[in-house]
């Protein structure tokens, strides 16, 4: 007996795009629950010293605040970004899901914008201006992104016309 097609057929690279966005999401929520570890253990130096360390800014040459008022405003405010990160990494997770599951155009046109807008803009503003370190983490979410992006529509369904 044939095996009745699926109404979501999905290829392998689909399967290894989406995988590579549930990847981009683990990373991501990483960055957000660290975040949260380091605003309760060590402080607004704590989460400045996730976001530093680049060429233009070392740590060793960082001077931080030591007045409570932006000490406080700026701990806030990394804060925030750390948590929006994470919740990008949610945003990750849903788009893996959908091009795994429901084989969506819409799903991986998610993943390109607003996941692309989001580590395009760390790239230029952080990475490549040597804000933060160099290193795999920080390289590791838009290589990613960039495959996920390259590799996925080959393995989803054609588009239909009405």
């Amino acid at each position: 007996m044939q095996k009745e097609k699926s109404l979501f057929e999905i290829g392998l690279s689909a399967k290894i795009g989406g995988w590579l966005f549930a990847f981009w999401g683990v990373l991501h929520v990483w960055v957000g629950a660290e975040g949260i570890h380091q605003y309760l253990t060590n402080g607004t130096p704590g989460l400045w010293n996730m976001l530093i360390g680049g060429r233009v800014v070392a740590r060793d040459a960082y001077i931080h605040a030591t007045d409570p008022t932006t000490m406080f405003a700026q701990g806030q405010l990394i804060l925030n970004f750390c948590i929006d990160v994470g919740g990008y990494g949610v945003l990750g997770f849903f788009v893996a899901w959908l091009i795994l599951r429901r084989a969506s155009w819409t799903g991986y046109l998610i993943g390109v914008v607003a996941i692309g807008m989001a580590d395009l803009a760390f790239l230029f503003a952080l990475v490549v201006s040597g804000v933060i370190e160099l290193n795999a983490g920080t390289v590791g979410g838009p290589v990613l992104w960039i495959l996920a992006v390259l590799i996925t529509p080959f393995g989803l369904p054609a588009r239909r016309r009405a």
